[in-house]
Parts: C-alpha cells; sequence; structure tokens
C-alpha cells in the first residue's frame, strides 16, 4: 500500500518509541511532536493522514489543539488518546468529532485497528460486502425458482433493496450490474407469479396477502388506541425510498414493525389509495358508492373523496374516533399543517396524505433537470432523501414524536424506471397510463402483459361490456404505434406505475413508537 502519514502528538512521545517502530515496519510513516503547538505547525506545512492525539499536555491541551487542527483541516480525522475515562472528556472530544477514542496504555494491535479502521474503512467494507453478496446471490438465484408464496416474494425483495443499497455505498460498477441483472429476473418470476396467483386472490381459493383494500382493517385498525396515532401515507413511495429517509426518524421513534404488503392492481392512485381508505374493492366501490367513484374516462380528479371513504370505513368497522384528514399536495399546504398540528395533539387518529414523491416522479418525466437528478435508482433515492430531510412533513413528525404520537408510515403503490416500450392499441376511450390500460378491442403483445379479460374476477369495474385490462410487466411501458420513436424517447427512463413490478407492489408499512 502506499505509504500512509501519521502525525502523533504527545508530551511523552520518546517512551512510544516501540510503538512507533510497529508502525513503521508496516509501512506507516510517523511524524513525532511533543505539543499542540508543534502539531499545528506540522499540519500547515505537511499533508498528514490521520493524527494521534494525547489529550493532556502542558501548553495546548489535546482537546484545544484538536479544535485548532479542526479550524485548520476539518476532514483530518484525529484520534484521542487519554489516561482518563472521564465521560464529560468523551462526550467533549466525540461532540469535536474525533474519528476514534483510546484509553492509555494503548498497544500497537489498538493503534493497527484505528488506522486500518479510519483509513483502511472503504477498501475493506467494499470487500467485505462484495464477498457477501458473492455468496448472497447464490442463495438469490436458488430462492427464485422454489419461491411460491407472497411472503417469500416480499423477503426476497427485501433482501434485493438491502444489497442494492450495500452496493450503492461502495460503488462498484461490476457488483451493480450483477444485482441489477438479478432485479431483472426476480421481476420476469414475480411477474409470472403474480399472473398465476392473483385472481386467487379475490375468489377465496387462497388466503390472500395483506392488500390495499385490507391494509386499515387488518394493520391500522387494531393499534387505534388511547395514545395518538399519525397516519401518514406518502404517494408513490417504494420500499427503497422508504429505507433511504428511515436513519432521519431513529432519533425520534423506535421501530414497532416493518412490514411489506401488496398493492391492488392497476398500482394507481384512483384504485389503490382510494381502496385503503374506504377498506372496498374498487368493484365495490362503484357499486356502494357511485357518488364517490370515478372510472379512468371520467371526467375530474379521481381521488376526492378519500376523508368521506375512510369515515364510511370507520363507521363500518365499529370505531368512534375523535379524528382528521389532510393531503399536502404543496409546500404551502404542508407549512400551514406543520405551523398548526398542535390543535391535533387530542385525537386519536390523524392521517396526513403527503403527495410529493408522486410529483416527482412526474417532473421527472416533464423536466430535463429532474431526468437528470432522478437518473436512477440511487440517485431517486437520495433525492427523495433530501426532499423528506428538508420538508414540513418532518417538522410535523418531530411535532408528533413530541407529543407521544404513535407514527404509522405507508403508501399506495411504488414506482418502476421504464425502460422497454411495448406496443398497444385501442380506441378513443382507452385509458392513458403508460403501464396499464383498459377499454374495448385492445391489441397488444400477449408475452409483455398481464391481461384480465374479465375485471370483475379481480373486483374491477367496467366501464363497458367489452373492457378488460391489460398490466405492463416489469420495466415495459405501453406506447402507441403512431409517433412511436418520439413516444419511445420521450417516456423511457422515466418512473412509471400502474403495472405489474416488485417496485410498484410490495410496498411499506411501518409503525414506529416515539423514544420518549
Amino acid at each position: 500500500m502506499n505509504e500512509i502519514k501519521v502525525l502523533w502528538v504527545d508530551d511523552e512521545i520518546d517512551l512510544l518509541k516501540p510503538h512507533i517502530l510497529f508502525l513503521e515496519q508496516r509501512n506507516y510513516q510517523v511524524t513525532p511532536v511533543r505539543s499542540g503547538t508543534e502539531a499545528l505547525n506540522a499540519i500547515k506545512s505537511t499533508a498528514f493522514d490521520i493524527v494521534f492525539l494525547d489529550e493532556n499536555m502542558p501548553g495546548l491541551s489535546g482537546l484545544e489543539t484538536l479544535q485548532e487542527i479542526k479550524e485548520i483541516q476539518d476532514s483530518l480525522p484525529v484520534v484521542m488518546i487519554t489516561k482518563s475515562e472521564e465521560e464529560h472528556l468523551m462526550e467533549e472530544a466525540i461532540g469535536s468529532k474525533i474519528a476514534d477514542y483510546l484509553i492509555k496504555p494503548v498497544n500497537p494491535n489498538q493503534l493497527l485497528l484505528s488506522l486500518k479502521k479510519n483509513l483502511d474503512h472503504y477498501r475493506l467494507v467494499s470487500q467485505k460486502t462484495n464477498q457477501n453478496y458473492q455468496q448472497e446471490f447464490r442463495k438469490i438465484a436458488m430462492d427464485l425458482s422454489t419461491i411460491n408464496q407472497p411472503e417469500e416474494w416480499s423477503d426476497l425483495y427485501q433482501k434485493l433493496v438491502f444489497w442494492e443499497m450495500e452496493l450503492d455505498n461502495i460503488e462498484n460498477s461490476g457488483m451493480m450490474e450483477i444485482l441489477e441483472s438479478q432485479k431483472q429476473e426476480a421481476n420476469t418470476q414475480f411477474c409470472k407469479f403474480i399472473e398465476n396467483n392473483y385472481q386467487d386472490w379475490f375468489d377465496g381459493t387462497v388466503k390472500a396477502p395483506v392488500m390495499s383494500h385490507t391494509l386499515f382493517k387488518e394493520k391500522v385498525a387494531p393499534l387505534l388506541d388511547d395514545q395518538p396515532t399519525l397516519l401518514v401515507v406518502i404517494d408513490n413511495l417504494r420500499y427503497d425510498q422508504w429505507k433511504a429517509f428511515e436513519p432521519l426518524l431513529n432519533p425520534l421513534f423506535k421501530k414497532r414493525e416493518e412490514s411489506l404488503f401488496y398493492s391492488i392492481l392497476p398500482t394507481a392512485t384512483q384504485y389503490s389509495r382510494n381502496a385503503i381508505f374506504s377498506g372496498l374493492t374498487p368493484a365495490d366501490m362503484e357499486k356502494l358508492h357511485p357518488n364517490y367513484w370515478r372510472n379512468d374516462t371520467d371526467e375530474g380528479g379521481k381521488n376526492l373523496y378519500e376523508e368521506e371513504f375512510l369515515s364510511l370505513q370507520l363507521k363500518r368497522l365499529g370505531l368512534d374516533l375523535n379524528w382528521s384528514y389532510h393531503k399536502i399536495t404543496s409546500l404551502r399546504q404542508g407549512k400551514k399543517l406543520s405551523e398548526n398540528f398542535r390543535v391535533h395533539k387530542d385525537e386519536q387518529l390523524t392521517v396526513v396524505v403527503y403527495n410529493f414523491v408522486d410529483m416527482l416522479s412526474h417532473a421527472k418525466t416533464e423536466m430535463e433537470v429532474i431526468k437528470e437528478l432522478a437518473s436512477n435508482d440511487k440517485s431517486y433515492r437520495s433525492l427523495t432523501a433530501s426532499w423528506f430531510k428538508n420538508s414540513p412533513l418532518l417538522d410535523i413528525i418531530h411535532q408528533a414524536a413530541a407529543m407521544n404520537f404513535k407514527l404509522m408510515i405507508t403508501t399506495d403503490h411504488g414506482t418502476v424506471n421504464v425502460k422497454t416500450p411495448s406496443k398497444v392499441v385501442g380506441d378513443k376511450q382507452t385509458s392513458l397510463n403508460l403501464r396499464y390500460k383498459t377499454g374495448r378491442s385492445l391489441t397488444y403483445n400477449q408475452k409483455e402483459v398481464f391481461a384480465i379479460k374479465n375485471p370483475g374476477a379481480v373486483r374491477l369495474p367496467s366501464i363497458n361490456m367489452s373492457s378488460s385490462f391489460i398490466f405492463a410487466k416489469s420495466d415495459h411501458f405501453f406506447a402507441y404505434p403512431n409517433n412511436y420513436n418520439h413516444y419511445v424517447n420521450y417516456y423511457r427512463n422515466t418512473y412509471q406505475h400502474g403495472g405489474i413490478s416488485l417496485e410498484e407492489m410490495i410496498i411499506p408499512f411501518i409503525v414506529l413508537n416515539p423514544k420518549k
């Protein structure tokens, strides 16, 4: 390895010669100095990789020297070495962003471990992550050929997301390509699973997983009690996006439950989010509440009555609650709710629908700057986490934690990066979504879609007697033959929803308790 330059600051440096020789034999170049002043002069003239700093020195103390070092070169790692185990010294050193903390007498192996941890950490983690994923790759590949239950698919998707985010951290393009290939194969097999099993979940022949229309009854309602609950539904939130901003909530909450459930088809707000709030399938919503339900071809907004649907569901479940509902579609609305959130402190259930992530995916389609910022799944996750960190929603959640709210976070569906066009032909009444179509006389490539000729079999409404539904699989998106090339170039590598993929259908439901 290239020689690493170590600055060692200790007023008794002569006593440490055996340790210095030990490090030099392992190709570390050690510069010994006896005071904080000498250390600062050395740092101004030499580019060191790390500093060992004695805490108890005459003249400039270790903590004073540390502060001066950080003003000169904030990114330089400093390892504090001290005889004292006093807690306040540790806290002050850690608060000053030290890289490590060692208690005298130190042995050579402690020093070596600290050097490797701080300077060789990236390479060692990268190497270990690659090895671990290679082992897991074989196991996932074997699982793909055998799994046949909804819960098994949820577990496998969690594994894929875990490894995707682990490999993100080490930026190994070769391993990431292997993972992407494995994700594609997983989505191919998952689409076959949905084709073979989805209808059975509605006809009672098998036990269905928790789905959009059963989520509230099975997951939310049993946890409603005297403790106030904040239920946040973030539109279009994938499981990996949740994992990207989860660390921001760790100081406030401890996790009570992290589970995955299945969005109904189509994986679109009109269907899946209405199903969550009504506790009904789309066909039942149309039948029981025609004044609230809107089909694809109807004019106006398609999910304008979520609050009314929720009110009816609460009555049906016999839940007499003090509750409120809020839909946030702009920064101004988010700030207003944040400013007034305290008025909801005595409610048993406060529901917030937040639309930012859905707007982000649509903006990626329409705005070149967002296409650049969210060019792949990694950057899409990063952009989501950045939004959350600076959003009024996080302010609301901070207040909820302080007021002892239980926090539930979920979504209506996910989204997938589409890359492969699939030609479709339909009449003027055909729906416009790129990942599903409903209408009459649809012409399509049968290998690239999941077709449902009888929508009633999966509790979907029919616009007319001969309507059917088709759903795009994996990363396909529908394109019309007219102006085909322009259409394909415009929509390729955008984030869409409505069809069948792990990312769209298998989505998070999180329950967190405040740490206080």
